[in-house]
């Protein structure tokens, strides 16, 4: 659908909610259909096991139809961490990654996501897994230092991303075109850790768009301790890529691999992002 066409389509969606609003079966209707997208679930399978999670909006639905193609090297670092695992998944968005690990690998996962608009799709999608004591739902970002600040987003659908806490920069290291702001708490790992009372992670899976760098430097002490990380880094942003790979290596740990999946190839946007993994040597 191109571009006018879109905004033709919201005109004509506007314009029938206001109409409803105006009076009870009108604003019922609303309700209803509001209610329905959020309770529409679709299932996918990967590996014989199978997951539910809500489509209420495009990109919910094409983040569940790329599951498997989007980041399959996600899955496959997944598919390695040992049973039982403790695993922090840093910026868990809707929580597709934090329920395929703790069905998969019967990880304990922590997922930290601050985004009030993606946090209702990420408990929903918890609960329709029937992983409510396996996934723990942390609704504050991580930072550098604790510090009271906003959280800045370009987007506020659910499933959308692109966000930053404390900084005006997106992922690519260039101002980000903000729609949408609040203000929240932001800590660190550490401060997750003595503060919150979180365990240790023995793994950690990480994807913020942007801020990737601040959160390992303030972190040392976990890192120190964790025995393996995926983190996203885009390459043009040199910043980030250069004290992410500094802070990781003071911490021990020794770059493996970096991937990502073919439709990223010559992408003009994401071309040059990657998903690093990281270990620490035996």
């Amino acid at each position: 659908m191109n571009a006018q066409a879109k905004r033709i389509l919201n005109t004509i969606v506007r314009l029938l909610v206001n109409t409803c609003s105006r009076n009870r079966i009108g604003q019922y209707l609303l309700s209803q259909i509001l209610h329905a997208s959020m309770e529409t679930l679709a299932e996918v399978s990967y590996h014989n096991l199978k997951l539910q999670f809500g489509i209420p909006n495009q990109i919910c639905d094409f983040r569940i139809k790329t599951f498997t193609s989007k980041e399959p090297e996600t899955l496959e670092w997944i598919d390695r961490i040992p049973e039982g695992s403790v695993l922090w998944d840093i910026g868990a968005n809707i929580g597709l990654y934090s329920c395929y690990a703790a069905k998969a690998r019967n990880c304990r996962v922590f997922a930290f996501e601050p985004s009030v608009f993606n946090l209702e799709l990420l408990a929903r999608n918890i609960f329709a897994n029937h992983l409510v004591d396996s996934v723990t739902v942390v609704p504050l970002p991580l930072s550098d230092f604790l510090q009271t600040s906003t959280l800045n987003m370009t987007s506020t659908e659910w499933g959308g991303a692109l966000s930053s806490f404390g900084e005006v920069f997106g992922d690519n290291g260039l101002p980000m075109q903000k729609v949408f702001e609040f203000r929240t708490i932001g800590l660190t790992m550490e401060d997750a850790i003595h503060r919150l009372l979180i365990p240790q992670p023995d793994y950690i899976k990480m994807d913020v768009d942007g801020i990737e760098h601040l959160i390992v430097k303030g972190g040392m002490g976990v890192l120190s301790k964790v025995k393996g990380m995926l983190v996203e880094v885009n390459e043009d942003f040199n910043k980030q890529a250069d004290d992410v790979a500094h802070y990781l290596k003071a911490s021990g740990m020794e770059l493996k691999e970096k991937r990502h999946a073919e439709m990223f190839e010559g992408s003009e946007r994401f071309g040059h992002s990657y998903n690093q993994i990281w270990y620490r040597p035996d």
